[in-house]
């Protein structure tokens, strides 16, 4: 069995306060025996005391008791008045009142002349048993508290983390819910959201949309520029420099490929119209543009034939 320094220090600790006792009980017999009437008189007034320390002990835990409170209530009415979020509200609280309160508990054992050395140490081991076996569960509260705290993300946001995506459903201290779009409910622990790396898609109004198309070589390049463009500016959700934070749409030709000529589109949406756009352009562009003489090309090789 493995032992803590710190539970080795109170194990002896608790033994010699045993053998104390003992030897100080053998003492009173003793005395006892010999004077009556002055031990009994010494130990009406050592109950006086203790009768004393009690009443001072009492009166330091409902006073201590009394601030405690009115220090949840003043924190309560803070969190309120910044709009905290309710769980990192009601976590620090809760870790606030925990922490005083074993402060006055051992403060008022104290009172009573009661050795507290021997109590701090077994909760310091306690304590430190807890945090190894909780590690993980402590990362993710620090997690937790860092995202209520930053707000990266919030309910209700699209994101992409770990290379899952969906929309947030639930903030909790130690984790966090997603809702994908085929509906199932991945659930993330806080400390690795905190560590990662989190796309937002629902923070900026307003996203561009970039596809790549390729032509067959020998295409008019100017002309397919321009088929391109009156395709795009048909969706009435496609948006210009006249709307602030976006530019006009463009096309520019981006690439020669081993057997296409591509052509790179970027355009300004809104949020909500991102997908929709780019399906339907998508669309368009397949069914439109061969009817306009630009045709896709499919992979070709060259192959010469060389004889002696």
């Amino acid at each position: 069995m493995i032992m803590f320094p710190l539970q080795t220090i109170a194990n002896e600790e608790a033994i010699s306060v045993a053998d104390s006792a003992k030897v100080a009980l053998q003492a009173f017999a003793t005395e006892l025996a010999k004077d009556p009437s002055t031990v009994l008189t010494k130990l009406g007034d050592s109950a006086i005391q203790f009768g004393l320390k009690v009443v001072a002990a009492l009166a330091i835990y409902i006073i201590g008791a009394w601030i405690i409170k009115k220090i949840k209530n003043v924190l309560t009415k803070v969190f309120e008045k910044r709009k905290t979020e309710s769980t990192l509200a009601s976590f620090v609280i809760s870790l606030v009142s925990i922490s005083l309160t074993v402060l006055l508990v051992i403060t008022t054992i104290s009172t009573l002349g009661i050795n507290t050395t021997s109590l701090a140490a077994l909760l310091a081991a306690g304590g430190m048993a807890i945090g190894m076996a909780l590690s993980g569960t402590v990362q993710n509260f620090a997690g937790g508290i860092m995202i209520l705290i930053f707000k990266p993300f919030k309910a209700g946001d699209f994101i992409n983390v770990q290379g899952i995506w969906g929309t947030v459903t639930d903030v909790t201290i130690t984790s966090t819910k997603i809702t994908t779009a085929d509906n199932r409910v991945v659930v993330i622990p806080n400390g690795t959201m905190s560590s990662g790396t989190i796309d937002n898609y629902s923070t900026m109004e307003y996203r561009r949309v970039d596809w790549t198309f390729g032509f067959e070589y020998g295409v008019d390049a100017k002309a397919c520029i321009d088929a391109l463009l009156e395709l795009l500016k048909e969706d009435e959700r496609v948006l210009d420099s006249k709307t602030e934070g976006c530019w006009d749409p463009f096309v520019v030709l981006i690439n020669l490929g081993a057997s296409s000529v591509d052509f790179s589109v970027k355009a300004w949406v809104k949020n909500w119209d991102y997908r929709p756009v780019q399906y339907d352009y998508n669309l368009k562009v397949y069914t439109e543009m061969p009817k306009r003489g630009f045709n896709f090309p499919f992979p070709q090789m060259d192959v010469h034939v060389k004889q002696n």
